[in-house]
């Protein structure tokens, strides 16, 4: 049983931030061979609400999906879901995720980066993409909880995103989560191939203990994360979007210590999550 104190430290936490795994398309919502392959995963996200201090008020979202020449957030109040997969079963495209949008928040994004020297813009029409709404159809599965949508720099600038989420960090005491979705390893080709295994185990181990270290020496460790073992194995040139919300994550985490919190092998690569608090 956890004492007073303890209970008044975790009511007054500040919220983290995730770097979160969102699966293969709508994976969670569908057949796969083998069978079990997403269900740790799922089961990991499904617990994640119940990590925090108390529920948000809102939620940013880094996506993997969604990439800018400027950085961009959605402004509308009720966005559209976008189904950006493909060939996946007719009912992956019926699926409902009505959260509502937070124009407010939006804006004071907008004028956040503004006055960090970051230029940004407002898209009213942009609808939610898919690594928003499948996990956080497991995460909060009732919608509730506003979100809005912040576009990664096509750039793919690991600097420009730690530093964009340093800018951010102080919604963190307003209750919003922020968090980035997206996949430790993402390379289309080697997915599924047993050669990959050690690779992908490679790049993770290097990876956690970048998360793991001091921020500064963390952030150091991140900026030059093609240095890593495997790393362009891992993600390939120009196809690194779905690491960099890590960037924009670790950056609001300011000093906050990081860790891995999950890890799982799933055609035959090791893909994992990681929380700053």
């Amino acid at each position: 049983m956890s004492t007073p104190a303890a209970q008044s430290a975790q009511a007054n936490a500040r919220m983290p931030t995730w770097f979160i795994p969102h699966g293969g398309g709508p994976c969670f919502f569908m057949e796969w061979n083998p069978p079990q392959a997403w269900n740790r995963m799922a089961d990991f996200l499904k617990s994640l609400a119940a990590t925090l201090p108390r529920t948000p008020k809102a939620i940013v979202m880094v996506s993997a999906h969604w990439q800018t020449p400027k950085l961009t957030v959605t402004s509308g109040a009720q966005p559209d879901l976008i189904y950006d997969y493909y060939g996946f079963p007719p009912h992956t495209y019926d699926i409902k995720y009505p959260a509502p949008g937070a124009p407010e928040l939006a804006a004071l994004i907008a004028n956040t980066l503004a006055g960090a020297g970051i230029a940004s813009a407002q898209d009213a029409q942009r609808g939610f993409d898919h690594g928003m709404f499948i996990p956080l159809k497991l995460i909060f599965p009732h919608a509730h909880i506003p979100v809005v949508q912040l576009s990664l720099h096509e750039s793919l600038d690991p600097e420009k995103h730690l530093a964009t989420g340093q800018a951010l960090q102080a919604l963190r005491d307003q209750d919003v989560l922020i968090i980035g979705s997206g996949m430790s390893f993402h390379n289309m080709g080697a997915y599924g191939n047993p050669q990959y295994g050690p690779v992908s185990d490679a790049f993770d181990d290097w990876l956690t203990k970048a998360v793991e270290t001091n921020p500064q020496e963390r952030r150091r460790l991140l900026v030059n994360w093609e240095q890593a073992p495997g790393a362009r194995q891992c993600h390939p040139p120009r196809a690194e979007e779905h690491l960099i919300p890590l960037m924009t994550v670790a950056g609001a985490a300011g000093d906050d210590a990081g860790r891995k919190v999950f890890s799982d092998r799933v055609m035959e690569t090791t893909l994992s999550a990681f929380v700053f608090a």
